[in-house]
Parts: C-alpha cells; sequence; structure tokens
C-alpha cells in the first residue's frame, strides 16, 4: 500500500508520511509560498515530479530523486513561431504529468493550458510538443473552460500497451492514439453538451469532459466526470453510455477508478457553473459498485452543514490497492478513506487551496 500522499496545494507542495503508529503526518512541505500545480511521483523510478506556476516567471518544473534535494526540470515550451506577425503560443499551466510505461524508463506525459501535449524521453531533461494533436484542424473549435484556454487535464496511459494513450481535453473531447502520437482520432462520441444547441450537443470536438480514468486491470473501461453528466466507455473509448439518475448531482470534476473492478468508480457531487459548492452545502463522495446502474452517497467523516469544499479535477485518488482514497478540497480540507469510501478521517482541515492529491511509495 501507498506510504505516502502528495498534496500539490497554491502555496505549496505538502507530503504526508504513513508512520508506524499507523497515523499519516506531514513529513515535509516544499516550494513554500508557491502554487504547484501538479504532481507525480513516478512508481518505476520513485523519481517525484512537481510543476509550479510561478506568475511573471511562468511554469516551472523541478523534480527529485530522494525527496530531499529538488533540481529544476526542462519546462515545456512551444519554438519560436515562424512567423513573426502571430503572436506565439507559450505555456501557462502544467496541467497534467503522467508516467509512460512500465518498460518505458524516463518517459513522461505533460498536458498544457493551452491544450497541448508534450513528450519526454529522458526524464524531463526536454520535451517535445506532439505537433500531430497540435495541427489537428479540429483544435481551432476547442475552447476553456474554466480557463480562459483549451487544456490537456488527463492522460492515461494503457497498461497493454504504452504506445496507445488517451488525453481528455477541456473543451475538445476525449482523442486517442495507437501509435505513441503519430496520430490522433477523437473519441467522445456518444458524450452530450448540454451548454450547446441541440444540433452540436453530441459533436465529439466540443465535448468537455471534466476528468478521464482508465481501469488498469481492464483498460477498455474508462470513466469520465463531464461537464453535464457521467458518462462510461467498455469499448476503449470507442463509444461513450451516459449514466442516468445520478444522485445527488451528475455534476462535478473529480472521478477514481477501482484499479482491478471497472465496476468501482468515486465521484465528488457539486452544484455546477456559477455556484459550485456542495449539493445542499453537504460535502459527500458518490460509488457506484454496478458499472454506473446505481451510486451511493457517502458522508461518514465529511461535513455535513455550511460546507463550501469544490473539489478539483485531481482532488481525488485511490492507490493500488482500491481500497484507500484521499480527497482534497478548494477549503483546504484533507481526507483519508480506508474502506473505498464507506468512512473519512481528517487529516488536515487547514491547507491552502489543493489542486492535486497522489500517492506516492
Amino acid at each position: 500500500m501507498a506510504k505516502r500522499i502528495h498534496v500539490a496545494t497554491h502555496k505549496g507542495l505538502i507530503t504526508l508520511a504513513h508512520s508506524g503508529d499507523a497515523r499519516w503526518r506531514i513529513e515535509q512541505t516544499d516550494f513554500l509560498g508557491d502554487p504547484v500545480t501538479m504532481v507525480l511521483p513516478d512508481a518505476r523510478d520513485g523519481t517525484v515530479y512537481a510543476a509550479l506556476r510561478l506568475g511573471h516567471f511562468g511554469p516551472k518544473l523541478r523534480r527529485t530523486r530522494d525527496g530531499k534535494a529538488w533540481e529544476e526540470c526542462a519546462t515545456p515550451a512551444f519554438a519560436p513561431a515562424a512567423d513573426t506577425t502571430e503572436k506565439p503560443a507559450s505555456v501557462d499551466q502544467i496541467w497534467s504529468l503522467e508516467a509512460g510505461g512500465r518498460s518505458e524508463a524516463r518517459t513522461l506525459w505533460a498536458g498544457t493550458i493551452p491544450g497541448a501535449l508534450f513528450h519526454s524521453r529522458d526524464g524531463g531533461d526536454s520535451w517535445t510538443l506532439v505537433e500531430s494533436l497540435w495541427n489537428r484542424p479540429e483544435r481551432k473549435e476547442w475552447f476553456g473552460g474554466g480557463y480562459d484556454q483549451p487544456g490537456i487535464h488527463s492522460i492515461c496511459v494503457d497498461p497493454r500497451d504504452a504506445g496507445r494513450v488517451a488525453v481528455a481535453l477541456s473543451c475538445g473531447g476525449v482523442w486517442v492514439t495507437a501509435d505513441a502520437g503519430a496520430s490522433w482520432q477523437p473519441r467522445a462520441q456518444g458524450m452530450r453538451a448540454a451548454y450547446m444547441p441541440p444540433e452540436r450537443a453530441f459533436d465529439p470536438n466540443i465535448q468537455d469532459p471534466h476528468r478521464l480514468v482508465q481501469c488498469q486491470a481492464n483498460p477498455e473501461v474508462y470513466w469520465v466526470q463531464h461537464h453535464n453528466g457521467i458518462f462510461r466507455s467498455t469499448d476503449g473509448a470507442t463509444s461513450w453510455q451516459e449514466m442516468a439518475h445520478v444522485k445527488p448531482s451528475a455534476f462535478g470534476f473529480a472521478v477514481a477508478v477501482h484499479p482491478r473492478d471497472p465496476d468501482i468508480a468515486w465521484f465528488v457531487p457539486a452544484v455546477k457553473d456559477e455556484c459550485r459548492v456542495p449539493v445542499d452545502q453537504k460535502l459527500v463522495v458518490t460509488r457506484t459498485r454496478d458499472g454506473g446502474k446505481s451510486f451511493e452517497v457517502l458522508h461518514l467523516g465529511l461535513p455535513q452543514e455550511h460546507a463550501y469544499d469544490l473539489v478539483y479535477r485531481h482532488g481525488l485518488d485511490v492507490d493500488a490497492s482500491g481500497n484507500r482514497l484521499v480527497l482534497g478540497s478548494t477549503t483546504g480540507g484533507l481526507w483519508l478513506s480506508e474502506d473505498r469510501g464507506d468512512s473519512w478521517q481528517s487529516l488536515a482541515a487547514h491547507l491552502p487551496p489543493i489542486y492535486a492529491v497522489r500517492f506516492g511509495a
């Protein structure tokens, strides 16, 4: 089971460790005062990567091999524009960061705002823009969801074949490559965008998947928390089915899927659009154990009155056992479940706004 929880916050990277008395304690804080937008503990070699967003100084990427000393990596960046009359693209934020396949030592993928995908084969020493996706003509129709520009927030590397990668964009749907990024196909067929005119509601290119996850033991199964619903694919993202009658809300940002059972998934519902708080100001987690046919509302140990906690896309994670979950909110609350979400314990109540949580070794 995981021994650490990495928490990327608005004021630094906070790491909790599992001690001998079975309690979780804050072990260290890195980059105090700096926004950390994403963290990746790489299970292949133990390296931890942290993406920072430093305002005027732009995004930065750091890594540590021993958990103590951090070094600067190269930052994903666009090449200078050939046409100097056109405003060059620039990376505003590293929004997603994932390791490549188990056999691909030091291979990394990074998704950014704007909606670009970058690839590294040397542990972040250098990055290459995946031009085959960036140059798709459909990109002209992508647009921002919560941000002014579209962004790639989810990257799923197929455990059977590292050359098969799925990415999700807000707003630009789901895209899949079967050849390590040489070519791409849109894969949001069946998703529905309630915010679009009826004639375009099912257009794959304007869908707003808030988060995409893939079951490790059954990689044909993906789950998506969409802007206006929950969707599931059982055929490798070729088609999607919308889950009906989801209570208390089908809106949210986060989703996690059990690593071995593709029918079990967790979500954090909220009131959508302008409000974006828990329904009835009660923070809950919903769980399906039958592939979306029904949903349970889990709340034991979570605040049930005057709760304003929003959970961002990467604010929910499940460890390799499938039993332990961690949940972090915009109001600095951090909760842990050891029983698949049946009950929760507070690990911290006054952290900075939390952007991402990840289990690590």
